[in-house]
């Protein structure tokens, strides 16, 4: 079952339906209007949350000074967007992908609506990634901008490379993307990267009420994990016990 999206009830309060208002002020707009209902209903299941995710996804669509229509159609993928409310959808992403401003205020926002589901915060920024690469480029102003909006949901360097390398292969180092010291012994290393597996599974996501949406790079994730400690192990002269993985 999909997030509930209600893009009909946005373009009504907002004014957005067919040709309706363009200013960038509207988005803050809604906002005011909507964000109390988070007393009483989970972060990621307000309008508050959809407002905040849709903006946030469009300016970085922007942030390489060009919004795809691939990147769009990936968020409505992702987000399990039904066909009768693309119309709705659409204008509300391209209200928000005039320009990038305010981006790292909806950033903020999604982190205070999230503050005590930090599981969630990782699999949004996995998300973030997804759409980012849809059209085979993670342009260098999209991988900043996506930098800083970790910083906002208050991940750290290690959890933003480790989610990183599961769309971007370079030369980053495999200790960064586990979070180690390169110093870490043997034993330290695998009962490390026990945890993450653990940590980063899909099941335990599912577990800790994660939404399918938000688990739809998890697995890249993880692989991303498995392949820095192969590497480790490899470089040490070790061989991956593939058997000792949860």
């Amino acid at each position: 079952m999909g997030m509930p999206m209600p893009w009909n009830a946005i373009a009504r309060a907002v004014g957005i339906e067919a040709g309706g208002a363009s200013m960038r002020d509207t988005l803050s707009t809604l906002w005011n209007r909507i964000v109390g209902e988070r007393a009483k209903t989970p972060g990621y299941r307000t309008v508050a949350f959809t407002i905040a995710v849709t903006t946030l996804a469009a300016k970085m669509a922007k942030a390489d000074g060009v919004a795809l229509p691939v990147e769009e159609r990936a968020f409505a993928r992702v987000f399990n967007i039904p066909p009768e409310e693309r119309a709705n959808f659409g204008r509300l992403f391209d209200l928000a992908a005039q320009d990038i401003a305010g981006y790292d205020i909806y950033a903020g926002k999604i982190a205070r609506l999230l503050a005590d589901e930090p599981d969630m915060l990782r699999a949004l920024l996995e998300c973030l990634f997804h759409v980012a690469a849809a059209d085979g480029v993670l342009h260098p102003d999209e991988d900043t901008f996506l930098s800083l909006v970790a910083e906002k949901f208050g991940l750290t360097r290690g959890e933003f490379h480790s989610i990183r390398a599961g769309f971007v292969k370079d030369p980053c180092s495999p200790y960064t993307i586990l979070g180690v010291d390169g110093r870490i012994s043997d034993a330290e290393l695998k009962l490390r990267h026990r945890a993450l597996v653990r940590e980063h599974h899909p099941d335990r996501l599912a577990a800790h009420g994660v939404p399918p949406e938000l688990r739809c790079a998890a697995n890249r994730r993880l692989a991303a994990i498995n392949a820095a400690y192969d590497t480790i192990l490899s470089e040490r002269g070790l061989r991956p016990q593939r058997d000792e993985r949860p």
